[in-house]
């Protein structure tokens, strides 16, 4: 797989919580008719205000970098399939900003960097570690590790944020990528089929304990991460 441009940091993260659209709908105006579309489309209230804090939050933080609009921000979608239901990024020059979103429980999340960045957050919730370990370690991992249920989040968050460092998300097998022990600091043994050059992914210390997060992104080692409020952003 090519290697997008390296991003030598600094990284940004906004943490947020979920917001509910019928209370804001100075939030919902900034939303494009996609997003608003595939926002009304889920069945779940929570799903909705987790959907709205992110794609709001992102928006702000982009126009505020860009001294742009919110509401006039292109956004480019375009899976591998074609399809506009892939990886958000923005419709504009190369020298654009890299941005992750990222939404579970009741946390959503957005990284900004000057390239290439992932960022990924999970809520503890019930797992079946056992069944789910086939599917996210590879078989050096299974035969190296035995995890919990906390362990095991850390792993899938520092793999889903790589993952989405590509654009592929979860089309992209986690088996493919061998990582550390989740009890130490982050560190890719091996990526089949990643990025050519290397890669880098940290542990984040989200604002809710039960809320492991990581990031991700190019180059040979983590740039300075900052952490700013994303309730404010929203609410200013």
């Amino acid at each position: 797989m090519a290697s997008p441009a390296q991003s030598p940091g600094p990284v940004t993260v906004w943490w947020a919580r979920p917001l509910d659209p019928d209370t804001h709908p100075r939030l919902v105006a900034l939303l494009d008719d996609r997003e608003r579309t595939r926002m009304a489309a889920f069945r779940r209230p929570e799903d909705r205000h987790r959907y709205l804090a992110a794609h709001a939050l992102a928006r702000l933080v982009l126009a505020a970098h860009l001294d742009a609009d919110p509401a006039a921000i292109a956004m480019d979608r375009t899976c591998r399939c074609g399809e506009q239901h892939g990886k958000p990024t923005l419709a504009a020059s190369p020298e654009s900003p890299g941005f992750s979103l990222t939404h579970s429980g009741e946390l959503v999340g957005v990284a900004l960097g000057p390239g290439a960045v992932g960022l990924d957050v999970e809520q503890h919730r019930g797992i079946e570690v056992d069944g789910m370990s086939d599917h996210v370690l590879s078989p050096a991992e299974r035969s190296a590790y035995t995890l919990d249920q906390q362990s095991f989040l850390v792993t899938w968050t520092r793999k889903e944020a790589l993952l989405k460092v590509t654009g592929d998300g979860l089309s992209s097998p986690m088996t493919g990528i061998t990582l550390g022990p989740p009890d130490t600091d982050a560190v890719v043994r091996d990526w089949a089929g990643g990025p050519d050059g290397p890669v880098w992914v940290r542990d984040l210390a989200s604002p809710l304990d039960d809320h492991p997060a990581a990031v991700a992104g190019l180059g040979p080692s983590a740039p300075d991460v900052r952490t700013e409020d994303g309730d404010a952003v929203l609410s200013g």
